[in-house]
């Protein structure tokens, strides 16, 4: 006698919900909508980081260097993950450093919002405030982020595209694939 298959569990059970993807996929923007639809905090890490910090993230770079950045981005993340239900953005190098992405991938859930460079560029060019393209060009470095990056994103359980759609279009996307 054939059984019908058990009905499959949503993938999202309450864990924090870490959002990855190059500067410009839309975390933020994503994750505040993704939070209000799913009844949960929202919390932006780089503004976390500032605020902890006393400073803007360009401050930090230019005052410090990017690895003393990581440092505190990895603290704060790790703060951030207290195992309650959450939306988390994330900037685009947290997933990056090992210990940060061991950390979410043991106790969160990670969306790779993931768009292409031209969508990104189109994005960032909107913005100032990344310290990471000042006084560059921003599809050069984000060809060259995306070639060091993607593989680590890649390793999140879940890939959305985030294209130049209405916001609420990726969200639903993120909803359904986390089984809301």
């Amino acid at each position: 006698m054939l059984q019908s298959p058990e009905p499959a569990s949503p993938i999202w059970t309450g864990q924090p919900i870490v959002l990855i993807g190059l500067m410009g996929a839309g975390k933020s923007t994503v994750g505040r909508r993704l939070a209000t639809r799913l009844g949960v905090p929202f919390v932006d890490a780089d503004t976390e980081i500032e605020q902890a910090a006393g400073m803007t993230i360009a401050e930090i770079f230019a005052a410090y260097g990017e690895q003393y950045f990581r440092d505190g981005e990895r603290r704060v993340i790790a703060r951030l993950m207290d195992g309650s239900p959450k939306v988390i953005a994330t900037g685009g190098g947290a997933f990056v450093n090992e210990e940060t992405r061991a950390l979410i991938l043991a106790e969160a859930l990670a969306i790779w919002l993931d768009a292409s460079i031209d969508v990104l560029v189109e994005r960032v060019r909107k913005r100032g405030h990344r310290p990471l393209l000042v006084g560059k060009d921003p599809a050069k470095v984000l060809r060259e982020l995306a070639a060091v990056r993607n593989p680590l994103y890649a390793q999140a359980p879940i890939r959305v595209p985030s294209n130049n759609v209405p916001h609420d279009m990726t969200v639903k996307a993120i909803l359904e694939a986390i089984g809301k």
